[in-house]
């Protein structure tokens, strides 16, 4: 049976170090500092806005949050954005989304400033990652990095297939994959036999957001299986995009869902957050 790599456990110790490092930046002057923005009432961002101020109040990262209405207007929302990025208390906007349809998402994302986009989803910081010189790096991929750094795995020489080309996980993690020397394949759901694709992999990264669409045979024997997909099946079942149970005899390690990656994507937020702080500590010295 595959081992299961828990994401709670390795958010907690990461979490553990970014408190510590952040009571001593405070402790010099420097406080790190998040705005959080949301726009409406989705009851899903209202409860993820949530666990981000929960996340910042244990960590001691001062937490600044704008919940506005649904009915704020694209000019207005930019005119917010543009008050943080020179508000010298923050280090780190995110703009929650999604958000209403009368406001153009592209356009707020690139309103933000490079320097304290820490999802990682400015223009800018897309191309530095592209490049192999990132600033920041998206929170969901770079956990999925930090969990196979934490369990040991070494992608050097080794066959990873993601499935899922979002602009959030599937493309980048597939970029910080070939910046750890593995050979990647990306697949999606339109890709020509899947299966065949997903046997080859010696490290599975699933984020195609279809429940268990990857069936346990698939999995190599001994492949590591990182299940990024969270999808709701019933009323309360949560199940991923892989079949848990079946890859589990055959995967030698795999991520829970829930449990697995969810947990690591507000730590990696958190991080990003205490690195725009030291950046700022370190240019006002």
């Amino acid at each position: 049976m595959a081992r299961i790599i828990d994401g709670k456990a390795i958010a907690a110790e990461i979490r553990k170090e970014i408190a510590k490092e952040t009571e001593a930046l405070t402790a010099q002057g420097t406080t790190p500092g998040l705005a959080v923005v949301l726009v409406g009432e989705d009851p899903a961002s209202r409860v993820y806005v949530s666990m981000k101020e929960k996340a910042c109040a244990e960590t001691g990262i001062f937490s600044d949050e704008y919940k506005l209405s649904a009915e704020t207007s694209e000019s207005e929302l930019l005119k917010l954005i543009d008050k943080l990025n020179s508000d010298k208390r923050i280090d780190g906007i995110l703009v929650q989304l999604p958000l209403p349809d009368h406001i153009d998402e592209s356009k707020v994302l690139e309103a933000i400033s490079p320097a304290k986009d820490v999802d990682g989803f400015h223009p800018y910081n897309v191309g530095r990652l592209a490049t192999g010189n990132p600033l920041f790096q998206p929170c969901t991929p770079y956990g999925v990095m930090k969990m196979l750094e934490n369990t040991g795995i070494d992608l050097t020489g080794k066959e990873v297939v993601v499935v899922g080309r979002s602009n959030i996980v599937g493309k980048p993690v597939a970029l910080m994959c070939l910046a750890q020397h593995a050979t990647v394949t990306l697949c999606h759901s339109r890709t020509a036999d899947l299966a065949e694709k997903v046997r080859q992999a010696d490290v599975l990264i699933a984020a195609v957001g279809r429940a268990e669409m990857i069936k346990g045979d698939w999995i190599k024997q001994g492949a590591v299986v990182i299940d990024v997909g969270v999808n709701r099946v019933g009323e309360k079942k949560l199940v991923g995009d892989v079949e848990f149970a079946a890859a589990c005899e055959r995967a030698s390690a795999i991520t829970p869902v829930p449990g697995g990656v969810g947990p690591m994507t507000i730590t990696m937020l958190l991080y990003n957050t205490l690195e725009s702080a030291k950046r700022r500590a370190g240019s006002s010295r």
